[in-house]
C-alpha cells in the first residue's frame, strides 16, 4: 500500500475519534478503542540485532559487529530475518490475545547515532564512527526490515535524533553543542539517508541539541527532518525524554507544558507518561486540535501499512516455526564469521594446525560467558556456543582446559568466595597448554545504556579507560608470563587496549564485539582456518594513552579517522586475512554531477577463498573549510576463490565527496579530490600494517 493510500485511510480511522481519543493514541501503550473496533497497540518494541525482549529468536552479532562486516547486502539479509521472526511472533501473540510490550511491529531500531567517543557504552548499538558506512548499511537494515511487499513487514525506527552519543550519566539534562558544519558533515547524514530510505519512524534523544530539547526542538524536528528531509513519517520521544523537557532540562516549567512543547514541535509519539498531560494542555489551549489529529494520523498511517485493518492480515502466514530456525542459525553464523576482524597474525601464526595442537587452555571471564555473546538489546536464543564450547567442537582431537582466571570486574560481593583471585588458575592452565586461548573483554553489565553503575572502570556504562579492567590487565599478565602461545580474543562493544606487553607477547589478537549466540563457533572456526577472516573495524581503536577530548565536547577536531591528529593503535577500516589481494585496475568509468561510477579489477593470490572487502575513500581540498583526513565514500565486499580474478563496477553518491562549509552547506571542493580503493585507509599507517598499497585516481 503507498503512502497517499494508507494516509486517507487513516484519516478516515481519526476522523471518527474524539478529542480525547485522538490523545489516547498518542501514548506509546495505546489503549482500545472499543466502539471503533481498534484494538489496544503497544510501539515500544526493540530489534536492532534480533527481535528483543520477547523471548527466544536468533542473537545475530551485536550491531557493531554488523557493521565490521562491511557488508550492506548481509544487513540487508539479517534484517529481513528479525522481521520474518517478528511477524512470527506477533502472529503468535495475537492469537493468543497477546498485544503487550515488545510483541508488535514497531521497532525501535536501526540506532544510527555516530560512534564519535569510544567510551559511549551505547556505542556497540550503532554502525561505528563513521556517516557513509552508518547509512549504507542503516538504510540496508531499514530496507530489509520493512520489506517490499505491498505492507511493511514491519515498521523501523531511527534513533536517536539528533547529536547523541554520551555521557550516558547526563544524557537526561545534557546539551550537546554542535557547530553548522559538525551537525550536517557527522550527524545527520545518516538520518537524511533513513528518510530517503523511507524509513517508518524517527526517535528523537534525551539530550538538548544547542538548547533545545531534541524532542521539543522545531529546528531539528519541523525545519531540518521535515521540511529539509522530506519525512513524512512518525515521530517518536525516547522514553521518558518528554517529561525530562520540564524536570531535567527546565525548558519549560512542568509536564503539561512538556507535553505541549513537544506535540506542537512534531512529536507525535510519547514514550512514556507525560502524553496524558495532554488533556490539561488542550484545556489550557496551550495545543489545539489540528496538531492532535495530524500527530494521530501519522501514527494510524504506519498502523495501516503494516496490514492491521486488513481482512486478511498479511505475512499471517509465517509461521511460529521460523524463530530460531536453521536458515536463520545458519546466516547468524556467516554475520559472526564476517564480524571477526583479525588484528594480529605475528609470522602468520594462525591458522592452527588441528592435528599439531594436542592441548588448548581457554581462559578468561568470557571463556564461558553467554551474556557476552548476547551483547544488548537482545533476545535469548534456543542455543549458545561459548568460545570454550566452539574450541571443543572444532578441535575435537585436542584437549581442551578451561579457566576463569578473573571477573570481567571487581566484584566486592563475590571477592571472599575467591573469584576475585584466579590468576594462578589461570597460570597453571597456559603453562600445560601448548596454545592458550585468552577471552577477555566487557559484557552489557560494563558498558552499555545508563546502568547506574559507577567505580574506576565505568561511569554509568560509559568506560573511562581504553584499557580493560584491572582484573583482567592482571590475569593477562600472569598468562604472559605462564607461556608463549598466545592467541588473545577481545570481545567487547567498543575499543581496547591490551597495553603494549600483552600485544607484543601474543601471537594473535582476534577482536570478536559482542558476536550473537554462536560467536563461539565462529571464533573458533577462525583460528583453525575453516575460513578467511574478513572483519573491519567500523571504528578507530586509540592507544589507551592518548588524551582524547572530552566526552561531553561533540566537537569533531580530533575524534574519529576523518579528523584523528594522532598515530591511533588500530585504524579504521582496518583488518587482516589469510589471504593476500592484489589490486590490479582502479579506473573512472564515468563521472556527473550527482554519481561516479568506478570499476576495481582484484586477485586473490592466497591459497584460500577469502572476503575482501573494498573500501573507497576520498580525499580533497579545499581552501573554504577543514576537510577529513580522508572519508570513506564505498564499500563493496567480493569474494573470490584462489587465484580468481574479478571485475566489479560500483556507483559512488556525490554526496560524500563534497565539501562541507562553515554554515552546513556542502558544496564541490574548490581543490583537487583523490580515490583511492583498496582493502583499508589509504594512510601510511594503515599501509604498513596491511603491507600493500591502495590504487589511486584523481577526478575533476
Amino acid at each position: 500500500m503507498d503512502f497517499l493510500t494508507a494516509k486517507e485511510k487513516a484519516i478516515s480511522i481519526v476522523s471518527k475519534m474524539t478529542v480525547e481519543e485522538k490523545m489516547s493514541q498518542l501514548l506509546y501503550n495505546a489503549p482500545a478503542i472499543d466502539r471503533l473496533g481498534i484494538n489496544e497497540h503497544n510501539w515500544w518494541n526493540e530489534a536492532c540485532h534480533g527481535v528483543a525482549r520477547a523471548g527466544v529468536a536468533t542473537v545475530f552479532p551485536q550491531t557493531i559487529g554488523l557493521a565490521a562486516s562491511f557488508n550492506p547486502m548481509l544487513i540487508h539479509s539479517v534484517a529481513d530475518a528479525i522481521s520474518t521472526e517478528g511477524r512470527a511472533k506477533y502472529n503468535s501473540s495475537i492469537k493468543y490475545g497477546d498485544r503487550g510490550i515488545f510483541k508488535g511491529l514497531t521497532y525501535w531500531s536501526p540506532n544510527i547515532n555516530i560512534f564519535r567517543d569510544p567510551r559511549w557504552g551505547r556505542g556497540q548499538e550503532t554502525f561505528g564512527e563513521d556517516p557513509f558506512l552508518t547509512s549504507a548499511l542503516g538504510c540496508e537494515f531499514i530496507k530489509g526490515l520493512q520489506g517490499n511487499g505491498e505492507f511493511l513487514k514491519a515498521a523501523a525506527c531511527a534513533k536517536h535524533f539528533a547529536v547523541h552519543s554520551g555521557p550516558e550519566k547526563l544524557r537526561h539534562s545534557f546539551n550537546a553543542e554542535a557547530s553548522e558544519k559538525d551537525l550536517y558533515e557527522t550527524y545527520l547524514p545518516a538520518f537524511k539517508y533513513a528518510v530517503k530510505a523511507d524509513v517508518a519512524g524517527v526517535m528523537g534523544a534525551y539530550n538538548r541539541t544547542n538548547g533545545e530539547p531534541c524532542c521539543a526542538s522545531k529546528k531539528l524536528i519541523k525545519d531540518i527532518l521535515r521540511t529539509k528531509f522530506g519525512f513524512e513519517g512518525y515521530f517518536v520521544s525516547d522514553c521518558g525524554a518528554v517529561a525530562d523537557i520540564s524536570e531535567h532540562h527546565h525548558y519549560v516549567e512542568n509536564l503539561t507544558q512538556a507535553a505541549a512543547a513537544a506535540l506542537e514541535s512534531g512529536c507525535n509519539l510519547n514514550c512514556g507518561e507525560a502524553y496524558t498531560h495532554l488533556i490539561d494542555a488542550y484545556e489550557e489551549d496551550l495545543i489545539d486540535e489540528d496538531v492532535i489529529t495530524d500527530a494521530a494520523v501519522r501514527l494510524y498511517t504506519t498502523r495501516v501499512m503494516l496490514g492491521e485493518f486488513e481482512e486478511n492480515r498479511p505475512y499471517a502466514d509465517i509461521p511460529y516455526s521460523k524463530l530460531n530456525c536453521r536458515e536463520h542459525k545458519a546466516l547468524n553464523l556467516e554475520a559472526a564469521r564476517q564480524s571477526l576482524v583479525l588484528l594480529k597474525n605475528e609470522n602468520n601464526y594462525l591458522p592452527l594446525k588441528q592435528d599439531k595442537v594436542k592441548r588448548i587452555a581457554v581462559i578468561g571471564p568470557n571463556a564461558l560467558s553467554t551474556a557476552v555473546l548476547e551483547g544488548n538489546y537482545n533476545g535469548h536464543a534456543d542455543e549458545y556456543i561459548t568460545v570454550a564450547d566452539g574450541i571443543r567442537k572444532v578441535f575435537d582431537g585436542s584437549e581442551i582446559i578451561v579457566a576463569d582466571g578473573s571477573q570481567i570486574c571487581f566484584d566486592q560481593s563475590k571477592y571472599y568466595d575467591g573469584f576475585n583471585d584466579l590468576e594462578s588458575e589461570a597460570a597453571a592452565a597456559a603453562s600445560q597448554a601448548d596454545v592458550t586461548i585468552l577471552c577477555l573483554g566487557l559484557d552489557r553489565h560494563i558498558e552499555g545504556e545508563d546502568t547506574g553503575c559507577e567505580n574506576d572502570f565505568t561511569d554509568h556504562g560509559d568506560k573511562k579507560t581504553m584499557y580493560l579492567p584491572e582484573t583482567q590487565m592482571k590475569l593477562a599478565d600472569a598468562v604472559c608470563k605462564a607461556c608463549d602461545n598466545l592467541i588473545v580474543v577481545t570481545m567487547c562493544g567498543s575499543a581496547v587496549d591490551l597495553g603494549e606487553k600483552v600485544r607484543n607477547h601474543a601471537k594473535a589478537i582476534l577482536h570478536a564485539w559482542y558476536p550473537g549466540a554462536l560467536g563461539g563457533l565462529a571464533i573458533a572456526e577462525l583460528l583453525a582456518g575453516k575460513y578467511s577472516p574478513s572483519g573491519r573495524l567500523p571504528i578507530t581503536f586509540y592507544n589507551a594513552e592518548t588524551e582524547l577530548p572530552d566526552i561531553t565536547n561533540y566537537n569533531m577536531k580530533g575524534r574519529t579517522y576523518r579528523f584523528l591528529e594522532e598515530k591511533p593503535l588500530y585504524p579504521f577500516g582496518y583488518g587482516l586475512s589469510y589471504a593476500e589481494f592484489e589490486y590490479n585496475d582502479f579506473e573512472i568509468l564515468s563521472c556527473d554531477d550527482t554519481e561516479i561510477t568506478a570499476r576495481i579489477t582484484l586477485t586473490n593470490k592466497g591459497s584460500m577463498k577469502a572476503y575482501e572487502k573494498i573500501q573507497i575513500y576520498a580525499q580533497y581540498d579545499d581552501s573554504r573549510t577543514d576537510t577529513p583526513n580522508y572519508q570513506l565514500c564505498g564499500v563493496v565486499p567480493i569474494e573470490l576463490e584462489s587465484n580468481e580474478t574479478k571485475s566489479i563496477e560500483t556507483k559512488i553518491d556525490r554526496y560524500w565527496i563534497k565539501a562541507v562549509l562553515s554554515n552546513g552547506k556542502r558544496t564541490e571542493p574548490n581543490g583537487r579530490i583523490t580515490l583511492y580503493a583498496g582493502g583499508h585507509q589509504p594512510d601510511k599507517y594503515s599501509e604498513s600494517l596491511c603491507k600493500y598499497h591502495c590504487m589511486k585516481v584523481e577526478i575533476n
